[in-house]
């Protein structure tokens, strides 16, 4: 992605962060599908799980929940209005201390390991880390990418072996009865694209089904295993795998 198609991006995410957050806390069984996306990472307690793309942090309960207060959630996003909203999410769940570092609050013993939750602004194309992950979660993000099947790669080197690496995204059906559902979804992809649909040059939903579809073909190739589901009636894909 050029400099200004970077910047273009950011301005167009960061003004439409408050109606994404309500989409991403509100929308039927959306929950549901990050549950099955948290499961797709087979994560335990005391990993360390990177979320590329994090938004609003709306997978981030579903994570912690995983990997305890002994573990890490490290959500990396390039739009300060996504990451804005995704750290107030991870500050309001953190239960508060007084001067001496204690809970002030004894209760609130549900919400111990949010302070295992950080943020951080980068690109997923390039972010590095000192150490290695033991899982990457990337929801929604793999067809915005321009070469997904090369951060796919990248994502598996970062971890290792061993590490798990899961896809949430969609794209068109291709069950018999995908007409109808495909032309709704192509309004959504315009709706929710930044730019201006002559600036493309494909038709964004074309390009969506076969940037998804070859990060989907990068990580079978880089797993030792992975499991695939599909949801919604076939447009909402989940796919994870353990990397060799």
């Amino acid at each position: 992605m050029s400099a200004d198609a970077t910047a273009a991006a950011q301005r167009f995410y960061g003004r439409w962060s408050d109606f994404y957050d309500l989409l991403a806390r509100s929308t039927p069984g959306l929950g549901r599908l990050r549950e099955r996306a948290a499961d797709a990472l087979a994560l335990e307690p005391g990993d360390t799980v990177v979320e590329m793309g994090c938004g609003t942090g709306a997978n981030f309960p579903h994570l912690r929940r995983r990997v305890g207060p002994a573990g890490r959630v490290v959500g990396v996003d390039f739009t300060r209005g996504m990451l804005e909203r995704a750290r107030s999410r991870s500050e309001a769940a953190s239960p508060p201390r007084n001067a001496s570092g204690e809970r002030t609050d004894p209760r609130a013993v549900d919400r111990e390991g949010w302070e295992n939750v950080h943020v951080v602004q980068g690109d997923a194309t390039d972010v590095e880390f000192c150490e290695p992950p033991d899982a990457i979660l990337a929801t929604f993000v793999v067809g915005m990418l321009a070469d997904p099947a090369r951060e796919v790669h990248r994502w598996a080197d970062m971890l290792g072996p061993g590490g798990s690496l899961a896809l949430l995204d969609a794209a068109q059906t291709t069950r018999w009865f995908g007409w109808p559902v495909n032309q709704a979804f192509r309004g959504l992809v315009v709706a929710s694209a930044p730019g201006d649909r002559k600036d493309y040059a494909e038709a964004p939903w074309t390009m969506l089904d076969r940037r998804v579809a070859d990060a989907r073909a990068a990580l079978r190739e880089r797993a030792s295993a992975t499991t695939h589901t599909e949801h919604a009636l076939g447009v909402v894909r989940v796919t994870g795998g353990r990397i060799e």
